[in-house]
């Protein structure tokens, strides 16, 4: 008679509910729980099969009619910028991203609701208090960080000063770094920060000597993804497995 092991992941099924990109649609998902000592390893495992992390759960789409959502990872060593992209990084040129502990403070919630009273007042997350927001940030089993954006200090010492700009809970896998969410300063969009981070977690990756950057679900058709088909070369997830997308 076998026996499963105690910690064996379990997996569930949500019930049908409005698909937030696709009109018309109906979305189901399958999650799992990350805790416990192999939290890291299995979410290294579920990232690589198309899940995402949120807190201490990872999920993935599983819609029974739909297959929409695409997992997307940018190859980080034969990453091309756009023209665009350069613009990006040189208008930011000025702005240094740091790893910093994940431990919410105050400044962090500030810009959290400016972001999304300004840019998605009507969203999912737009309720979110204070200790929601910590939840988001510490609930973790597994190697997260906060990246934080500032102007570099003018005293020319590398170190970043001043204003926080930009914010990004960043999972750091075996292969690569995993974009959870991120949140920007609304009243700069000269910069265009939400581009910035990524390509800066792209150059991060490379100074690491990881493989991947993970932007989550890109689905076509949807404005609210679109821009993640971008990053190029990058990776797209199907039935077959990681296929490569020049264009």
């Amino acid at each position: 008679m076998t026996r499963e092991a105690r910690d064996a992941p379990q997996f569930y099924l949500t019930a049908p509910s409005a698909c937030p990109y696709l009109p018309g649609q109906q979305e189901r998902k399958i999650f799992t729980h990350l805790v416990g000592k192999r939290a890291a390893a299995l979410n290294d495992l579920l990232t690589q099969t198309g899940f995402r992390r949120s807190q201490t759960i990872a999920y993935r789409p599983a819609c029974e009619s739909c297959r929409a959502c695409v997992s997307v990872r940018v190859l980080v060593d034969d990453f091309c910028p756009s023209a665009s992209q350069r613009r990006v990084m040189r208008a930011n040129a000025d702005l240094l991203g740091v790893f910093v502990a994940p431990k919410p403070t105050n400044e962090h919630y500030v810009l959290f609701r400016s972001y999304l009273d300004q840019r998605h007042p009507h969203g999912g997350m737009a309720d979110m208090s204070s200790l929601d927001f910590a939840m988001m940030v510490e609930d973790t089993h597994i190697d997260t960080v906060l990246t934080e954006y500032r102007p570099v200090s003018a005293t020319g010492d590398g170190q970043a000063s001043g204003p926080l700009l930009a914010v990004c809970l960043t999972d750091r896998l075996a292969d690569g770094l995993s974009l959870v969410y991120s949140f920007y300063d609304p009243e700069v969009a000269r910069r265009s920060l939400g581009s910035f981070i990524i390509l800066d977690h792209i150059e991060k990756a490379r100074r690491l000597g990881l493989p991947h950057v993970y932007l989550g679900y890109w689905v076509e058709g949807s404005k609210k993804m679109g821009y993640k088909a971008s990053y190029l070369p990058q990776e797209r997830l199907g039935l077959h497995g990681w296929a490569r997308v020049e264009r």
